[in-house]
């Protein structure tokens, strides 16, 4: 039989794998997998696997924001992910990825950076942030975002406890009690949807495959109520304004319908406490 198309696209709305232009591919997450750290997740999009660590250390707060913390990034591409990690294409595409990972995410709008200020212009929480890209089978940034949410949520601060003795000098003491400890409101937090122009139609969660068929995607993070925080374009290939809005549009509808089964999710894995086990998610 002739080989399948991927521009049989715009006439029936089917993939190769069966799915349609706006489907997900099966995801399963797990929260609480890496023991050393205060949040942790690790997210399968199809056979794509992202792990996430989450470490808080006390710094300094930034000078233009003294009563905010921040966050840092650092992504890991494993040259067994695939092929193209190996050498300085892993590491070039680990800073590509990072500093997107930080105009998305390292912003009050998408998590209260004031509630992580311990002294204004002296003490914060500074959340070091580790994605390790396992496997690699396209979708990169909507797995990496969905992890961070998840290991975010997973993530508890321990309670701190300032004193001053008699010569005015401050001293910081952490919390021993595991149960005595701050947690995020992620509520904010977007989901990353990355859409790909192919033919006349876009598709979501496009495979490695598709994503070779595809000559520019769009990067759009959406929150919970379904506003867009941060749009990149990607690739060589143009976008016409038409294809631009279509695509914002469709980011924000799928974007947004992520967020309610991903918190109902945590929750519930949550609530299971060491009995749990995995869940699969968007099946």
């Amino acid at each position: 039989p002739p080989p399948v198309s991927l521009s049989s696209l715009h006439v029936d709305d089917l993939r190769v794998d069966g799915r349609g232009c706006e489907d997900y591919r099966h995801m399963e997450i797990e929260t609480d997998v890496v023991s050393n750290t205060d949040g942790s997740a690790k997210v399968s999009l199809g056979h794509t696997d992202i792990l996430v660590g989450i470490k808080a250390e006390i710094g300094k707060p930034r000078p233009m924001v003294p009563d905010e913390g921040y966050l840092e990034f650092f992504v890991d591409c494993s040259a067994n992910a695939t092929p193209e990690f190996e050498g300085r294409g892993g590491e070039e595409l680990g800073v590509e990825l990072s500093n997107t990972l930080y105009k998305v995410f390292n912003n009050r709008h998408s998590l209260d950076l004031r509630s992580l200020c311990i002294c204004p212009g002296e003490h914060c929480w500074v959340l070091y942030v580790d994605v390790l890209l396992l496997q690699c089978d396209g979708n990169l940034f909507d797995a990496m975002s969905i992890a961070i949410k998840a290991a975010l949520f997973n993530t508890r601060i321990p309670k701190v406890h300032i004193s001053e003795d008699e010569e005015g000098v401050k001293e910081i003491e952490l919390s021993d009690d595991p149960y005595d400890c701050m947690r995020l409101n992620v509520e904010n937090v977007p989901c990353i949807v990355t859409l790909c122009k192919i033919a006349h139609r876009h598709v979501v969660d496009a495979t490695l495959q598709e994503k070779a068929c595809s000559v520019a995607s769009l990067l759009i993070s959406v929150t919970h109520k379904g506003m867009v925080t941060c749009v990149r374009k990607l690739g060589r290939g143009s976008l016409d304004p038409d294809s631009i809005f279509e695509m914002t549009e469709t980011g924000k509808r799928v974007g947004k319908a992520l967020h309610a089964p991903l918190m109902e999710l945590l929750q519930k894995e949550e609530s299971l406490g060491k009995k749990r086990q995995k869940v699969g998610f968007l099946a």
